[in-house]
């Protein structure tokens, strides 16, 4: 169930768990516990399906047992191979393997129809020419039965015929259905003689056009897992009504040893949407950049922004697995992978709005390499050395010309310290002669204050990092926040995508890094103080531009900024 050398997924007891170690104790399925992962291959994976990767591959591994890897390639007109292989990639990525268990749907149409055969033989199923509008209003409500097709009664011999001669392509697409004969005065409108198989003129990405009718979900799901041998198959809560469907089909099929369904509660965020739908708009519809855009809650997303398997995985623990739906705050998501980096990654010095100091007694020409560490929480990450020089560039932010009384960075007249180095003192501000902005500073520097000699005659107003001018190493970096603003994305009374931050993203393009980072791959992460967590952009980073994607700030600033929109 692991890649060689993983350790087994860290995954608390639940409701899930206590069930199945019932059925083991009882000795159900023979004490086997056998799962799946059932993607629908039309769009890219979010972190609500790391939530089921975890659930059901987690499961497995807890009880030595094995998960599949099932693609549901029912629907061909939405279903593409790239979706395909950004599934397995995102699968791998979390730290799963299937080994030999890749299976598709798809590879059972045969048994499906074979099946479907049997129920109409059973007088379980029957061919109806109700047009799909017709089949919505004969279905009822939740107050009102359903009414019985005029078709319903049709013989075993007639729906055969029927069915056969949808599946040899007789018929046009859409004028008839095979449905299930159920009940439809089922208090669960999925009981209401749904639909098994349409007819769909479409060219399958892996039979061709074999097959010119396709599978419901609904009634192809419990056989690929009867076919499987999955024993607990475990799903999200809106497929709690469908339970009695996926029963009724194992048992009319005549399934011996039938798999059990579990629904547990899915994961809805904060700040974002999880819906498949409303996500493949956005890419659509040009908001985002694609699927791996890193404001997207993909996988492919949060990778690409540089979210590590470990912080999202310690997420879905912190969330744990219940059977109330629930909506869970970004702010935990973003704790995590603060923690999993926090004593992992370098921590360099990088100024994004740069503001230029000529320290006016360095002498010209003389350059400093400073001693620090690499990270001061982890001392066994080592040291490195920074240069320093006559020019240097801070924050604009920590220059203020004239500042309020608790001011604790750099202004005229005032000492300061350049983390690392020495103490500055501002003594001249030059503008811009037309626009008055402030584009240099002037200072002095104290020789005897260099950070490390132990001078403490006096205590600098604050300490600000900078960056060698003659050093650094230029960035565009990239600041990432929220998708959207405070919303439900469950509120559909408006239009959602009015919600849409349109400060979601920030890019910078004249930044300034310590060269510490000049040696870095796509994908390595650092902090840069005082900023937050950042990655090597894997896709826009070229041998001549370094492009850094701000994974996190170093706290939650979420609220307060929200609250001013």
């Amino acid at each position: 169930m692991k890649k060689d050398g993983e350790s087994n997924t860290s995954l608390s007891s639940n409701f899930i768990h206590n069930i199945i170690d019932k059925d083991i104790e009882e000795g159900v399925y023979n004490g086997r516990v056998h799962t799946r992962f059932p993607p629908e291959p039309n769009g890219y994976l979010h972190i609500g399906h790391a939530k089921a990767i975890c659930i059901d591959f987690g499961t497995a591994e807890k009880y030595n047992g094995l998960c599949n890897l099932r693609f549901d390639d029912t629907n061909p007109t939405k279903e593409d191979v790239e979706y395909v292989e950004s599934i397995k990639e995102d699968v791998r990525w979390l730290g799963f393997d299937w080994g030999d268990r890749l299976y598709y749907a798809s590879d059972y149409f045969d048994k499906f129809y074979e099946y479907a055969v049997k129920l109409i033989k059973k007088g379980k199923a029957y061919v109806c020419d109700l047009s799909p509008e017709e089949i919505r209003q004969y279905r009822g409500t939740l107050t009102q039965p359903g009414k019985e097709s005029p078709y319903r009664n049709r013989s075993v011999e007639e729906n055969l015929d029927l069915f056969e001669r949808m599946k040899n392509g007789e018929f046009e697409e859409g004028s008839r259905v095979l449905r299930a004969k159920i009940d439809m005065a089922s208090p669960n409108l999925n009981m209401r003689d749904p639909v098994l198989y349409r007819i769909q003129y479409a060219t399958h990405h892996r039979t061709g056009d074999k097959w010119c009718i396709y599978p419901m979900y609904d009634y192809a799901h419990p056989l690929e897992d009867a076919i499987e041998g999955i024993t607990h198959s475990l799903c999200t809560l809106e497929f709690e009504d469908h339970r009695p469907l996926y029963d009724w089909v194992l048992r009319e099929c005549e399934i011996e040893n039938p798999p059990k369904q579990i629904e547990f509660a899915r994961l809805n965020l904060t700040g974002t949407v999880m819906s498949k739908r409303k996500l493949k708009q956005l890419v659509e519809e040009g908001y985002v950049d694609g699927w791996d855009d890193p404001r997207m809650p993909t996988i492919s997303g949060l990778r690409r922004r540089g979210y590590t398997p470990e912080a999202i995985k310690d997420f879905i623990e912190r969330v744990g697995v219940s059977k109330s739906n629930s909506v869970v705050d970004m702010s935990m998501l973003e704790h995590c992978i603060r923690e999993d980096l926090k004593l992992k990654v370098p921590r360099v010095m990088g100024v994004l709005r740069p503001l230029k100091v000529v320290i006016t007694n360095y002498p010209e020409g003389q350059v400093e390499w400073l001693e620090a560490e690499v990270n001061q929480e982890n001392s066994e990450m080592g040291t490195k050395k920074i240069p320093f020089s006559r020019i240097v560039y801070i924050e604009q932010d920590d220059f203020m010309e004239n500042p309020p009384k608790k001011y604790k960075r750099l202004s005229p007249g005032v000492e300061v310290r350049l983390k690392n180095a020495y103490f500055i003192k501002c003594e001249e501000v030059i503008k811009d002669e037309k626009t008055g902005e402030i584009i240099e500073l002037h200072c002095t520097y104290d020789p005897k204050t260099k950070s490390g000699t132990g001078f403490n005659e006096r205590k600098p107003k604050g300490t600000i990092h900078w960056v060698s001018a003659e050093h650094a190493v230029k960035a565009e970096v990239r600041l990432y926040d929220r998708l959207l603003l405070d919303v439900d994305e469950d509120d559909e009374k408006s239009d959602w995508k009015d919600k849409l931050n349109p400060n979601s993203l920030e890019i910078l393009t004249d930044c300034y890094l310590e060269p510490f980072v000049a040696k870095g791959k796509p994908g390595d992460k650092y902090q840069f103080l005082r900023h937050g967590y950042f990655s090597i952009d894997p896709i826009n980073t070229t041998e001549n531009k370094l492009v850094f994607n701000r994974i996190v700030a170093l706290r939650d600033s979420w609220k307060k900024i929200s609250s001013k929109k």
